[in-house]
């Protein structure tokens, strides 16, 4: 039996105050455990994630290469551009996580290397958040990479009682999961308490229910790209109400189990067939209809 294993928000509450660590700490400990290894070899993985996720983003705000669909490929330059030298309404932060998390979808769909977190689809929230803090609160690297496995350890959660799987139940299992990660990312890195860590998780998962998974072409660009940035944007604000002591009122192991429940109920066409929402709209079927003739004609 493991010391460290958690699989609901109950086990992370108890193991955390038995042994007074950080949402965090846990995190590396059980991972060490489960790969009976040491702190050392698992905290050199979540560095290599790190290292990715720094790269995607860099690379992200910079290029202006189209993605493989052709439908994004600018967004993030376009964003960071404004974020740095205009007044953005929602701020520094807010402003540079949206970048970010723009900048590593669009790495994303150039088929470049990225850190699934915790899938491909939803890869810009985790880093968009956690990198935007760190440049505009100027922490240590080895806070970010305390967010990380924070955010994994919300993951897991939500993996083991539900599912992370846009095919499965919608884009609140993929956005709505790296919202809840980013989310309880944030709060401990800004110095908030388990109990705030998870309220945040549980505010941001919360606001997105429901949320269909509708890629148009059945590409991972559009609408999922701008999800990420909404999903971004969503974790800041749940986060903040965290930290200032706002409570979910709904726990989140009963949010992560409406989650599922409402991921059962959705129908099929809203769960990554490319078949209802944005993506049988007629100017998504039109933009289907160009990429299969591109396709055929092999340009």
């Amino acid at each position: 039996m493991y010391q460290y294993q958690y699989a609901s928000q109950k086990d992370i509450e108890r193991i955390t105050s038995e042994r007074q660590i950080r949402i965090s700490e846990l995190a590396l400990l059980h991972e060490a455990e489960r790969q009976e290894t040491d702190i050392n070899a698992v905290y050199a993985q979540m560095r290599a994630s790190y290292d990715v996720m720094k790269t995607n983003i860099m690379a992200g705000i910079e290029s202006k290469e189209p993605s493989i669909g052709g439908l994004i490929g600018q967004n993030a330059s376009k964003m960071y551009e404004y974020a740095v030298s205009q007044n953005p309404l929602g701020g520094g932060l807010l402003s540079r996580a949206i970048a970010y998390a723009l900048a590593v979808t669009e790495e994303n769909a150039r088929m470049k290397r990225i850190t699934a977190c915790p899938t491909a689809g939803a890869c810009g929230v985790v880093p968009g958040c956690l990198f935007a803090a760190c440049e505009q609160r100027r922490f240590d690297e080895s806070i970010v990479i305390s967010g990380l496995f924070n955010a994994s350890a919300i993951g897991i959660v939500i993996a083991e009682n539900a599912t992370i799987s846009g095919a499965e139940g919608g884009c609140q299992a993929e956005v709505g999961a790296a919202s809840a990660m980013a989310a309880s990312a944030l709060t401990e890195m800004m110095g908030g308490s388990v109990s705030a860590c998870l309220n945040a998780a549980a505010i941001a998962l919360k606001n997105v229910l429901g949320l269909v998974c509708d890629p148009v072409a059945g590409l991972v660009e559009v609408p999922c790209s701008k999800r990420n940035a909404m999903g971004a944007a969503n974790a800041v604000a749940a986060a903040d109400m965290a930290l200032c002591g706002i409570t979910s009122v709904i726990p989140l192991d009963e949010v992560v189990k409406a989650m599922k429940d409402v991921g059962r109920a959705l129908p099929y066409e809203l769960k990554e067939t490319a078949k209802g929402g944005v993506a049988a709209s007629t100017t998504a079927k039109e933009i289907r209809r160009k990429i299969a003739k591109l396709d055929i004609s092999g340009n």
